[in-house]
């Protein structure tokens, strides 16, 4: 799971990479008057956008995988079940604290208090 988080992270930053590249205009890596360009400013522009919706196909493709291993059962669930049955096998505390022993005062009677 850790390997597709980390090209997961690989693919976002190509992404933006990508991004950035493109020219809104449309000139995009094709700026330049010079005619001897292996790819025309249309067919970079048509490169870049095919490849910004191949990385971002794969970016809802990996963060689905991802979304399905830990659902399943992954590396990440069975750190949390042993946490779990740690959790389980502690003792709760008191709710007075363990520090002090607990205190009561004494029982008064109505008998007690009023003088006749």
């Amino acid at each position: 799971m850790l390997f597709l988080i980390i090209l997961l992270i690989i693919v976002c930053i190509a992404l933006a990479l990508f991004v950035l590249i493109q020219n809104p205009k449309g000139g995009g890596l094709a700026t330049g008057g010079s005619g001897s360009n292996m790819f025309g400013v249309q067919r970079t522009g048509d490169v870049l956008e095919k490849g910004t919706w191949v990385l971002l196909a794969l970016i809802v493709v990996l963060t689905l995988s991802i979304t399905t291993i830990a659902k399943t059962g992954g590396s990440a669930a069975a750190v949390d079940s042993k946490i779990q049955e740690h959790l389980d096998r502690t003792p709760t505390p008191s709710p007075l604290g363990s520090s002090a022993p607990a205190t009561t005062a004494p029982a008064t009677t109505p008998t007690d208090s009023v003088k006749k």
